[in-house]
């Protein structure tokens, strides 16, 4: 039974459910969300970037040039985010999306966020797999730092924000470093007012067959760094099978995105990945995204480039255009050179 606060799938997505029920494609579609197994990322330890002995920086930075290439996933540990503020992030999410759903559609700048940051499910879904059982808060980052806000939530998010910020520029750097590029690229490109932090809540969903709580897609970004709770629920292909991920209480998760997998000339890997819902437990989680400026030229750093010269802002009417005509995104297939 869904409360005041959540959204009305099952009033929005009534057609939907009983064309699955009823069609031929319900034994397909439980096939679709079988899971391999279980399993740990690699999980790489920060501190270590920061000892006297340059052998020991080096092999960190190598660890996580390796995990995304072979992964495209990988968890960091000694991150500087304290448990204290996990915990609060926790806290605070639940309360803002606990919120009535006529409030955070309608009112959403009492949180001080721009308007129209409360989302919810796939208006473009068509068929069952593309609906996403979740609602997000979808927040520019300069709605956060240097906010005048003097709330709990406020603080918290921009604690969370300033770290992940410095973390995925020095991310992005030991990544181009690797490919033999000293690049001031990220630092000038990837600016506070072009990236964004997404708040996610992943209702309970009692209904009988599998959900989606984020349909599977790629990141549209360089980068995603996100703090997850442990109820469990991200899974990523991984040799051409879906497996899922353990909750790491001390970890965060880094993910390849889009932007670095075409800039890396595919060396970096966008690896897709999907949230599943839980029949009886809610899921928060909170993803930064490290973007570029929409005019910032994506050109692969090596020759023959496999991608086309591309600006994020086609990139990213792109892939809303594929959204709105098929449901799903395309992505990087649609700037292949022999495409």
């Amino acid at each position: 039974m869904e409360s005041i606060s959540d959204p009305p799938f099952h009033e929005a997505y009534k057609i939907l459910f009983d064309k699955t029920r009823n069609g031929n494609n319900f034994e397909e579609h439980k096939e679709l969300l079988a899971v391999a197994e279980e399993c740990d990322l690699p999980v790489i330890d920060l501190s270590r970037l920061e000892e006297s002995d340059e052998v020991v920086r080096e092999e960190c930075k190598s660890q996580i040039a390796r995990a995304s290439q072979e992964w495209g996933f990988f968890q960091v540990v000694n991150h500087g985010i304290s448990t204290e503020i996990f915990s609060s992030l926790r806290c605070e999410q639940e309360k803002v999306f606990k919120q009535p759903f006529e409030k955070k559609t309608k009112e959403d700048k009492f949180l001080n966020f721009s308007a129209g940051s409360y989302r919810w499910g796939t208006p473009s879904a068509t068929c069952i797999k593309q609906l996403s059982w979740s609602e997000a808060f979808h927040i520019p980052l300069t709605d956060i730092l240097g906010s005048t806000g003097s709330n709990s939530l406020s603080w918290t998010i921009e604690q969370f924000a300033t770290t992940v910020s410095s973390l995925a520029q020095t991310l992005a750097d030991i990544l181009a470093e690797k490919m033999g590029h000293k690049s001031t690229f990220f630092k000038e490109n990837c600016l506070p007012n072009t990236c964004y932090l997404r708040l996610n809540r992943y209702p309970p969903c009692p209904i009988g067959f599998g959900i989606h709580g984020l349909m599977p897609h790629t990141d549209s970004d360089f980068l995603t760094i996100l703090y997850q709770d442990q109820v469990g629920g991200l899974q990523l292909v991984k040799d051409s099978k879906w497996i899922a991920v353990k909750p790491n209480p001390d970890a965060l998760i880094i993910n390849i995105g889009d932007l670095f997998q075409a800039w890396s000339n595919g060396v970096y890997k966008s690896v897709e990945h999907r949230v599943m819902t839980n029949p009886k437990l809610e899921r928060f989680s909170m993803a930064y995204f490290f973007c570029p400026s929409n005019d910032t030229v994506i050109e692969s750093c090596r020759e023959p480039s496999f991608y086309r010269k591309f600006s994020f802002r086609e990139y990213r009417q792109q892939v809303r255009d594929d959204v709105q005509k098929l449901g799903s995104k395309i992505g990087l297939p649609r700037f292949l050179t022999h495409a």
